[in-house]
């Protein structure tokens, strides 16, 4: 081959090359922070760029430390379908809790509730704090519906989990016979309770 040919083909791999590493860049954008667990290690990777509001609120949290010494609480499986529901956590009764943040609905995001995602828990839209939760299989339900009667709004997805989604499902199969905060509540409440040991950026 002439050293033109070379020299072209070289030119054409770079080309390449430098298109990629904004694709990389981007990917690698993306913050991820791992959450330690008395059953084992859960990590979550933050959609930033679709749930801008929710992902910075959960990380001001997290930078703060204001999750360790938190614990997962509650344990909500569908009936019929054990192996189907939510597990949700929060800081200590202790943590001091930011102001709570504008509801960013997955109907704006394009975010789903499949299994692994992370989100806000709440009660009306916009009053999201600390708590939050995690999927362990997908639950279609927590979307927005906005034809739906009532507070349809669904919760904020902002995150999914990229390790330790057997974590997530181990913590759901846990022993839940503690009374609720409120009727809806009963046989979802974890005791004893999964210990947040810390909350961290992961690398």
């Amino acid at each position: 081959m002439s050293s033109a040919g070379i020299g072209r083909r070289s030119l054409l791999g770079a080309a390449g090359l430098l298109a990629a590493i904004p694709l990389r860049a981007r990917a690698a954008a993306k913050p991820r922070v791992a959450i330690q667990t008395g059953h084992g290690l859960i990590v979550v990777e933050l959609e930033s760029e679709k749930a801008p509001v929710t992902a910075a609120n959960f990380l001001r949290y997290v930078d703060a430390h204001k999750y360790d010494g938190g614990d997962f609480y509650r344990a909500s499986r569908t009936k019929g379908a054990p192996r189907s529901g939510s597990i949700q956590g929060g800081p200590p009764v202790r943590a001091r809790r930011y102001a709570p943040i504008a509801h960013e609905s997955t109907r704006k995001t394009g975010l789903k509730h499949l299994a692994g995602t992370i989100s806000m828990a709440r009660n009306e839209p916009g009053s999201a704090t600390a708590d939050f939760f995690i999927c362990a299989s997908a639950l279609p339900y927590l979307d927005a519906h906005p034809g739906a009667p009532g507070d349809n709004q669904g919760f904020a997805a902002f995150g999914a989990v990229v390790q330790g989604l057997d974590v997530v499902k181990k913590i759901l199969a846990l022993p839940t016979p503690g009374d609720g905060p409120t009727p809806g509540m009963k046989g979802q409440m974890l005791d004893p309770r999964v210990p947040i040991l810390s909350m961290k950026r992961a690398v």
